[in-house]
């Protein structure tokens, strides 16, 4: 698998589908930057290193009331095709419902941390 942010995203995507209480997903350093961003945003409960594969995380969802909180990842800059944003250029996702994740010289951040700190770059995806 080349694009491993994409198969995080499809993954996450086909869980909440399919109602899962847990997923795994690839050990990567920007898997786990993308799921800091999603915990800190409180868009899913958790990840942990699985106990019985160490190549993996366990990404626990979050639900409230049976709906989850997440409902759409949206893959935004792909290996063919890079689509880069400066600071002023940083929309609110869905009205401020969701977040937009951006690869900046800091690392990776949501869209709302990187426009404060006046930082542009990739934008990697958007979640809702």
């Amino acid at each position: 698998m080349n694009d491993r942010i994409s198969d995080l995203l499809a993954r996450l995507q086909n869980g909440i589908i399919a109602r899962k209480e847990t997923i795994n997903v690839p050990v990567t350093k920007g898997n786990k930057g993308v799921l800091d961003i999603l915990k800190r945003e409180e868009m899913i409960n958790g990840y942990e290193n699985d106990p019985e594969d160490v190549t993996m995380f366990r990404v626990t969802y979050m639900y409230t009331d049976g709906e989850p909180e997440v409902s759409k990842f949206v893959r935004i800059s792909k290996p063919g095709l890079r689509k880069y944003v400066t600071a002023k250029d940083i929309k609110p996702v869905m009205n401020g419902r969701g977040i937009s994740i951006i690869s900046t010289s800091q690392g990776l951040m949501s869209g709302a941390v990187a426009k404060s700190k006046k930082l542009g770059g990739e934008l990697i995806c958007e979640i809702w």
